[in-house]
């Protein structure tokens, strides 16, 4: 950890996904706790998509530039956050509310999976114990409903990191 606190305070730009969040915050001084709800896979609870919902700043920022205020995400963590105060939240969830977080002004961290690949996907519903309670043919209906769009996302993310980390215009 740190290592990721070194980064983050020498201005080097981070993008951390699921546990990558959760090192993030605890490394700059947040907490990482067990979430009320343990969020597995595409459908929540009440059957629906599990969805991240762009703050008024997230909507703003540049790393979300070309997103929808609202979007789909795959999650696979059972943790959450605590933010300190210098913490911006970014995007929040019906179940697990810190879903996005941004600290200084170019260290983010995203619960949810946005770099999921239909490769990763595969690999994952046949090995991760959790997915494995799952239904199998129910995961692979709801990623291939979602999978052009959800790729897409995916990939403007991180064209907008590369713009936020400088090596793109």
């Amino acid at each position: 950890m740190s290592i990721v606190h070194e980064v983050v305070s020498s201005g080097i730009p981070y993008l951390g996904i699921c546990l990558g969040l959760q090192i993030l915050v605890k490394a700059m001084g947040g907490k990482v706790i067990k979430s009320p709800t343990k969020e597995i896979g595409f459908i929540d609870p009440e059957g629906n998509y599990f969805t991240v919902e762009l703050t008024d700043e997230g909507k703003r920022d540049q790393l979300f530039e070309g997103f929808p205020h609202t979007f789909e995400v795959f999650h696979l963590h059972g943790e959450t956050v605590e933010l300190t105060g210098d913490m911006k939240l970014l995007g929040v969830g019906k179940f697990c509310r810190n879903q996005i977080v941004k600290i200084g002004s170019n260290a983010y961290g995203i619960q949810g999976h946005i770099e999921l690949t239909p490769e990763m996907f595969k690999t994952w519903i046949n090995e991760d114990p959790d997915l494995l309670q799952l239904d199998k043919e129910d995961l692979t209906s709801s990623y291939d409903k979602i999978k052009v769009k959800y790729t897409q996302l995916g990939r403007q993310l991180f064209k907008n990191f590369l713009k936020v980390a400088g090596f793109l215009r």
